[in-house]
C-alpha cells in the first residue's frame, strides 16, 4: 500500500472515531474505586481522549528534535490534571467546566492543524489551563468514590499513555503530506465544535 493511501486511511480512522465524540460518554462510571476504573475513565469520554491525544500530536509536530521540549505539553497537562482533580474532589466545579473541556478539544485541534509553535511558558500555561478543567470534571465524578487516590493514579497513568500515543501518532505526520496533519487537526477541531454545540 502506498504511503499516501496509508495516510488517508489513518485520517479516515481518526475522523470516524472523533465523529462519535460525546462529552463524558463514560459518566456511568461515577463510582470509581480502583486504579483500573480510574485508568479506564479517560477512554470513556471522547472529549478527554481527543484532548490528550491532541496534546501529544501537537507536541510531536512542533518540536525541532526529540528532546525534553517534547514533554512540556504532556507533563503540564498530566500534572495540572491532578491538581484539578483534587480541587474537583473538594467540590470546586461550575457551569463553565464542560464548555472549557469542549473548547480545549477545539483549540488543541487548531494547534495541530496549524502546527503553531508556542514558547515554553505559553505552552505550559495553555495546556495546563485546559488540563485544570479536565481535572475538575474528573474530580467531581470521583467525589463519591471510596478510593479516589487509587482512581487518580489510574487516570494519571492513562493520561500519560494517551499523550505518548499522541506523540507516536504525531511523529510520522512530520514527514507525511501537509494535508494529512491539517486534516487530522481539522477533524479534532470539528469534534470540539460538535461538543460545544451539544452543550448549547
Amino acid at each position: 500500500m502506498r504511503k499516501s493511501a496509508r495516510y488517508a486511511l489513518f485520517f479516515i480512522a481518526i475522523y470516524a472515531v472523533s465523529m462519535r465524540a460525546n462529552a463524558h460518554i463514560g459518566t456511568e462510571m461515577h463510582g470509581h474505586g480502583s486504579f483500573m476504573t480510574g485508568f479506564l475513565h479517560p477512554f470513556g469520554g471522547m472529549d478527554h481522549l481527543l484532548a490528550m491525544l491532541a496534546v501529544g500530536v501537537w507536541s510531536a509536530l512542533v518540536v525541532q528534535r526529540p528532546d525534553s521540549a517534547l514533554l512540556r505539553g504532556p507533563l503540564a497537562f498530566a500534572n495540572v490534571l491532578l491538581l484539578g482533580t483534587l480541587l474537583g474532589l473538594q467540590g470546586l466545579t461550575g457551569a463553565v467546566v464542560e464548555p472549557m473541556v469542549a473548547a480545549s478539544v477545539l483549540v488543541l485541534g487548531l494547534l495541530v492543524l496549524t502546527r503553531f509553535p508556542l514558547g515554553r511558558g505559553t505552552c505550559m500555561a495553555l495546556v495546563g489551563g485546559f488540563a485544570l478543567f479536565h481535572g475538575l470534571a474528573h474530580g467531581s465524578e470521583l467525589a463519591a468514590s471510596d478510593n479516589a487516590l487509587a482512581a487518580m493514579a489510574g487516570m494519571y497513568t492513562a493520561t500519560l499513555l494517551l499523550h505518548l500515543g499522541g506523540v507516536l501518532l504525531g511523529w510520522p505526520l512530520r514527514r507525511a503530506p501537509l494535508w494529512v496533519g491539517r486534516a487530522t487537526g481539522a477533524t479534532v477541531a470539528a469534534s470540539g465544535v460538535a461538543l460545544l454545540l451539544q452543550l448549547v
